[in-house]
């Protein structure tokens, strides 16, 4: 049974998480530190462990679905920076989490909290949400926080990657992925040039030519993406 301040702990924390949890005890020990429980199995130490696989599996399941053109490795690379301790942190950033988690005296109250604890805290978050709630409502917690942190990781990737970038932008807006035609080469074989153009369905963008096949696959999807971006504003 929980005391009255635990309960009115509980309840001020379902405001902020927007969820109401039938166990109450379960998000308690999620917003609860090693360092501010009676025994670490009061502590949301058992939770993060699990919490961490619910993540695991629900970013898996939104990158197969929505890039379906995308093989293995592709996807693994992905989902290695989105399940990160980072992303964890920035996670509980955006949620306020600091001004939840429960931790002892060693931890002063006005201070700033490591980012491993607030990343622990959020994972053991996403457990107690599919441990009371099931795994549909824990998917559709984290499913916004995934979208806008996949949608970072490729803006980094694809800085410099035009082909990825285009990629991406066809798969998100056309829900299809992108061909490449080589139209032309010239020079000889040591030192050959190839004009390419890059094809969306059935349209065919003004070519480019580069010292190798992906150079010149690399500029042409440059061209794309200008034409397409400004074709979005």
């Amino acid at each position: 049974m929980l005391s009255d301040e635990q309960r009115a702990f509980v309840e001020r924390a379902e405001q902020h998480l927007k969820i109401e949890f039938q166990n109450k005890g379960l998000l308690l020990a999620a917003l609860t530190h090693a360092s501010g429980a009676l025994t670490s199995l009061d502590s949301n130490e058992r939770l993060e462990f699990l919490g961490d696989a619910v993540l695991g599996f629900c970013v898996c399941c939104y990158l197969y679905e929505a890039y379906p053109s995308w093989n293995e490795g592709e996807l693994t690379k992905v989902k290695s920076a989105v399940v990160s301790r980072q992303a964890c942190f920035n996670w509980a950033q955006q949620l306020d989490l600091e001004e939840l988690i429960v931790v002892g005296k060693g931890i002063p109250q006005t201070r700033s909290l490591p980012q491993s604890l607030l990343a622990d805290g959020f994972e053991a978050i996403v457990a107690a949400i599919y441990l009371d709630q099931g795994l549909a409502v824990a998917s559709n917690f984290l499913r916004p926080l995934i979208e806008s942190q996949i949608e970072s990781v490729l803006q980094c990737s694809v800085a410099n990657n035009f082909k990825s970038a285009l990629q991406h932008l066809a798969q998100r807006d056309y829900g299809s992925t992108p061909t490449y035609k080589v139209l032309d080469e010239s020079g000889p074989d040591h030192e050959k040039n190839f004009l390419i153009a890059a094809k969306l369905n059935q349209r065919e963008f003004p070519p480019a030519w580069g010292r190798s096949k992906k150079e010149a696959e690399q500029r042409a999807a440059e061209i794309a993406l200008k034409i397409l971006e400004n074709a979005n504003d």
